[in-house]
C-alpha cells in the first residue's frame, strides 16, 4: 500500500530547538562571567550538572521521562496546561528549581550568590523565548509534501512548552492536518498508543504512515514498535548500534521527498 501521510518530530526534526537552547546557555553564562568572573562553559557544563540532578530527584521525574520533557525545558517551561496532576507539580516546582539549578551551578565553581543565581534564573528563560530557529530546508520540504500527503506533527513535551514554540513559528502550523502533543495525551513517545492516536486522527493504518524523526529512542523505536516505516534524521553523523535500526537514515530532510517517491 503507498504511503498517504507523514508523521514529522519537532524538535531538532523541524525546528532547531538544540540551537537555541545552547544559544541562551551562551548568553546566561556570558552575563554571570562579567558578574562573576567564572568561565562561561565552565558554568554552562555545571548548571546542565546540577540541573539533571535535581531534575531525576523529583517526585514528577519518571512522568517527565514518560511524556518527553528534559531537565533543560523545565528550565524555562511554566506547565500551566495539561490536565494531568503532575503537570501542577511540575508548575510548583519550575521556580524553586531554575534558581537552584544556577545558583548550585555557581556554587559548584566557588560563586556563593544566590541573588546572581535567581537573576540568572530569570535571564535563561527570557533569552530562550527570543531565540526562534527553524532549519533551513524545513519549509521548502513541507511545501512539496503540502497536498501530496496528510501531514501529522507529533512531538513529546508539555502542552503549553510545545505550542509556545509552535506559536513562535506560526508559518509552521497551517502545513499540519494534526498536531498531537504527548502531554496532552497522556504518553510520549515510543508508546504504541500515543502512535495509534496519532493514527487515528488523520485516519490512515500502520503501513499509510512514515515517521521521521531525529530520536532513535523515542521517534524511530515508537514506529519500528507498531511495524511502521521509520526515517531517521541525522544530521551530526552519530554513530548508533543496532538496538534501533531505522529503515531509512538521511542526514537532512531535503532528501525525504525523492525517498517518500520510492513508496508511491
Amino acid at each position: 500500500m503507498s504511503v498517504k501521510a507523514v508523521l514529522f518530530d519537532l524538535d531538532d526534526t523541524l525546528l532547531w530547538d538544540d540551537r537555541s537552547v545552547t544559544e541562551a546557555f551562551k548568553d546566561t553564562c556570558r552575563m554571570a562571567a562579567n558578574a562573576a568572573g567564572v568561565n562561561e562553559s565552565e558554568l554552562e557544563a555545571a548548571v546542565r550538572r546540577e540541573a539533571r540532578a535535581l531534575y531525576e530527584n523529583y517526585e514528577t521525574y519518571s512522568f517527565t521521562q514518560m511524556i518527553g520533557i528534559n531537565p533543560f525545558e523545565a528550565l524555562w517551561g511554566n506547565f500551566e496546561r495539561g490536565e494531568h496532576p503532575m503537570f501542577r507539580k511540575l508548575q510548583q516546582l519550575a521556580p524553586d528549581y531554575r534558581i537552584n539549578a544556577w545558583t548550585k551551578g555557581l556554587a559548584s565553581l566557588g560563586v556563593d550568590d544566590p541573588e546572581l543565581g535567581r537573576l540568572l534564573a530569570e535571564r535563561f528563560p527570557a533569552q530562550r523565548r527570543s531565540l526562534k530557529y527553524v532549519y533551513e530546508e524545513t519549509f521548502a520540504v513541507l511545501d512539496e509534501l503540502k497536498g501530496k500527503y496528510k501531514l501529522l506533527l507529533l512531538t513529546n513535551g508539555s502542552p503549553d512548552l510545545q505550542q509556545e514554540k509552535l506559536d513562535g513559528m506560526p508559518d509552521l502550523i497551517p502545513y499540519f492536518d494534526s498536531i498531537v502533543i504527548s502531554g496532552n495525551f497522556g504518553e510520549g513517545k515510543p508508546s504504541s498508543k500515543l502512535f495509534a492516536h496519532a493514527m487515528e486522527q488523520i485516519g490512515i493504518s500502520v503501513d499509510e504512515g512514515i515517521m521521521v524523526g531525529d530520536k532513535l529512542t523515542t521517534d524511530i523505536l515508537g514506529a519500528n514498535r507498531i511495524g511502521m516505516t521509520s526515517v531517521w534524521i541525522n544530521r551530526h553523523g552519530a554513530i548508533r548500534n543496532d538496538e534501533i535500526i531505522p529503515t531509512h537514515e538521511i542526514k537532512s530532510l531535503s532528501e525525504l521527498p525523492e525517498l517518500l517517491s520510492k513508496y508511491q
